[in-house]
């Protein structure tokens, strides 16, 4: 070479490659670097072939399907091949307890096993799902619960069995309600059942006066069929009640009774609970199950509570009146919806709430008529007053004691309550001559004020 310095570092380099411990080391380093090179490869392409070959479908512990879900993997199966056996037997389990109330006043519990946390793997049909229930790192800011998910997993080319999945998991889901009626309440942000679902009470079973449940289950039966209607004409498809009337006449018990009927559920809100506020119930409502009901108790609340936004954007500890308004027709509103509002107080509503759109249709529910209490006689003695003796006894103990007069502008007459009446019903459920002999009780009683 011309260059002597080049010559001179060829020569170097000559002797560093000749020297054994350099190049055992240099060779374990470019196998090293080959190895790691191909194992990235090797995943890559491994992903590439999992991602083409596999489909998963991921549900969060918010999505409704979730609860279907786990109830849809608690299914037993049955399984004729020794491989399906052993791939699909789930060791790892979870428990929910839930209790309820026996006719004879005991208490009942009920386990339901679902998959715990982790992988399993489960044969529907032609396809095997492996399934990954996971608790997330990351937890709710508003609860502090971690978040939870479901992953599904099947081959690409079982991808619509997923379909079948879902459809059967909610109609297992709609089985085990058929009958009940599911009653949700406000927890946190959230709607959650309050306690088990009820069986779904008679219509029959709430009495009250002459025509008045009629006017109302055919009106919203009526709204029901006429969806297309209302989207021909641009108008919202909602429908406000407002029930009014004293406490123990029969207001929620309809509104329940309604629910069934329509085989709807109940979102029940009140009103005047404390944490209850503006921002909260818009959000609540973007979030109301499909097929319910929603009750917002206490209305007048709302009305005692007419404090405006402060500059901080706080408006105070419940709903206040423009609340309860946004909430009835603004853009939290919603579509596809039967509200029912009740108060005991129907004289501190404003006249902006009772106007068509926020309420279509308002109906006292008072004290008991004369119908009522012969209805409900009947209800509770029919099969042994037969030719209605007893029930006119009754009936004529009640006028004598002043309980169905009208008011007038010089008496407030004592007027009594249906609630009040199948109470006394009850403490004489087999003593019709008892029922009659304690008719006075029904009357109204007045508190003394505290000295």
């Amino acid at each position: 070479m011309s260059d002597p310095a080049a010559a001179q570092s060829f020569i170097n380099l000559n002797a560093l490659l000749d020297n054994p411990v350099f190049a055992g080391g240099f060779g374990l380093a470019s196998l090293g670097a080959v190895l790691a090179f191909a194992r990235r490869g090797a995943l890559a392409t491994a992903g590439m072939i999992r991602r083409r070959m596999l489909v998963n479908v991921e549900i969060s512990r918010q999505d409704p399907s979730y609860p279907w879900i786990l109830a849809w993997l608690s299914q037993p199966r049955e399984q004729t091949s020794f491989l399906a056996k052993k791939l699909t037997r789930i060791n790892k389990l979870s428990v929910t307890t839930s209790t309820s109330s026996t006719p004879n006043g005991s208490t009942r519990a009920s386990f339901f096993l679902q998959p715990g946390y982790g992988r399993h793997i489960v044969k529907y049909k032609h396809a095997y799902i492996a399934v990954n229930r996971e608790k997330q790192a990351t937890a709710r800011t508003n609860t502090g619960e971690p978040h939870e998910t479901v992953e599904l997993t099947t081959l690409y080319a079982h991808r619509h069995i997923f379909e079948d999945v879902f459809s059967e998991a909610r109609a297992l889901a709609l089985q085990a309600n058929e009958g009940k009626t599911v009653v949700y309440s406000v927890r946190n942000f959230d709607w959650v059942p309050l306690g088990e679902p009820r069986r779904k009470r008679p219509l029959g079973s709430v009495i009250l006066d002459k025509g008045v449940k009629e006017d109302i289950v055919n009106d919203a039966k009526d709204f029901l069929a006429r969806r297309q209607w209302y989207v021909d004409r641009g108008i919202p498809y909602r429908r406000g009640y407002l029930l009014y009337g004293p406490p123990g006449s029969g207001k929620s018990s309809f509104i329940q009774a309604l629910a069934g009927e329509l085989d709807f559920s109940v979102a029940m809100v009140n009103l005047s609970e404390i944490g209850v506020t503006d921002d909260k119930l818009a959000f609540l409502l973007t979030k109301l199950p499909e097929r319910t009901i929603l009750l917002l108790e206490d209305a007048d609340s709302a009305f005692v509570n007419r404090r405006k936004r402060d500059a901080d954007g706080y408006s105070g500890g419940t709903v206040t009146f423009s609340g309860l308004l946004n909430a009835l027709d603004g853009l939290s509103a919603g579509e596809e919806r039967i509200a029912f509002l009740t108060t005991n107080h129907v004289e501190l509503l404003d006249p902006a709430l009772i106007r068509p759109g926020r309420v279509d249709m308002m109906v006292r529910i008072g004290e008991a008529t004369r119908y009522q209490a012969a209805q409900m006689w009947d209800r509770f003695y029919g099969d042994v007053d037969v030719d209605g003796t007893y029930r006119e006894r009754f009936l004529k103990r009640l006028d004598d004691l002043g309980l169905f007069r009208e008011a007038t502008d010089s008496e407030s007459p004592p007027r009594t309550s249906t609630a009040a009446i199948q109470g006394l019903f009850l403490f004489n459920k087999n003593d019709m001559e008892g029922a009659i002999s304690m008719a006075e009780h029904l009357i109204p009683q007045k508190l003394e004020p505290e000295k």
